[in-house]
């Protein structure tokens, strides 16, 4: 982990204990800001049955705001559509993935509302603990840069591999130091990993896809530590356009996503409890995007 990353995981951890949202508008959407929300505002999701959202609708439809709510089914499409203003926010992705994407694409996509922190987990159909898994056996990981990493960070935490130089958030398959490894690892994308698990010996797998998988989040073998400093980068947030992030209505939809009790519950259900809630200012993401987005550049 460089030093910036760990100036970053402190002042963020510090900003989690004070304990997102964000917009990218169409011409309409933009107006929406400026005369009290009279037109809907679209965000982008991947897991629209997750139960926060119902509540999400519902807490801003009181307030006089109509949301509609775009599933996406895989990581990679979110992004592109609040590009193209298919969308006029989305909420699926971490800071560290954001910046990623704005990095390989040179899109100027801001974080302004925070959520929560996930952990990472692995899991199986084979193996009850993750010590039994064999030597040799083959663990799948996401494919896209920021969860690969992360995932094997969690692979090395669990002592089924060993990073060469310790591992990063920036560590990609070659980073794997394969003498000193117990397993195997293949890449699939994200939404793919859980339907692997017949065929590996076990596979980290995104919160978003764990339920739509049969499992519960208990039946992780090994889990990352969401509350940890390191997990900085993995924030939570709603991101919007650059033009968008002062947008009153997305401004509104961020406290009542933050505060909403019955919003909040759904969150806690839909992670099984292990979400961590994070609430950092506009200035405070802006800030922690930017320097994240910095790291990217420099280990690309």
């Amino acid at each position: 982990m460089s030093r910036r990353f760990i100036t970053l995981a402190a002042a963020a951890a510090a900003a989690v204990l004070v304990t997102g949202l964000a917009g990218c508008a169409s011409a309409d959407a933009g107006d929406a800001g400026s005369d009290g929300a009279d037109d809907t505002v679209k965000i982008g999701v991947v897991g629209k049955s997750d139960p926060q959202w119902a509540a999400f609708e519902k807490a801003a439809k009181a307030e006089g705001i109509d949301i509609e709510l775009v599933d996406f089914g895989s990581y990679e499409l979110p992004n592109p559509a609040l590009t193209e203003g298919e969308i006029d926010l989305n909420q699926f992705q971490h800071v560290i993935y954001l910046a990623q994407y704005n990095e390989a694409s040179g899109e100027d996509l801001a974080a302004i509302g925070s959520t929560q922190t996930y952990p990472l987990g692995l899991y199986s159909s084979k193996y009850d603990d993750v010590d039994d898994i064999a030597e040799g056996d083959t663990v799948a990981v996401p494919d896209d840069a920021s969860n690969q990493a992360r995932g094997l960070l969690v692979l090395q935490s669990a002592g089924l591999i060993e990073l060469k130089d310790g591992g990063s958030p920036f560590s990609d398959l070659s980073d794997i130091d394969e003498a000193k490894s117990k397993v195997k690892v293949t890449a699939l994308e994200a939404a793919l990993t859980p339907e692997a698990l017949p065929d590996v010996a076990a596979a980290i797998i995104n919160n978003d896809f764990v339920e739509e998988a049969g499992l519960k989040f208990d039946d992780a073998l090994f889990t990352d530590d969401a509350s940890d400093p390191a997990a900085a980068p993995y924030v939570n947030i709603f991101a919007s356009r650059a033009e968008d992030v002062d947008n009153e209505t997305y401004l509104k939809l961020i406290e009542i996503f933050q505060t909403d009790e019955a919003v909040q519950k759904g969150l806690a259900e839909s992670s099984g409890g292990t979400g961590v809630t994070v609430q950092l200012s506009q200035e405070e993401l802006a800030k922690t995007l930017t320097t994240v987005q910095k790291d990217v550049a420099d280990n690309s």
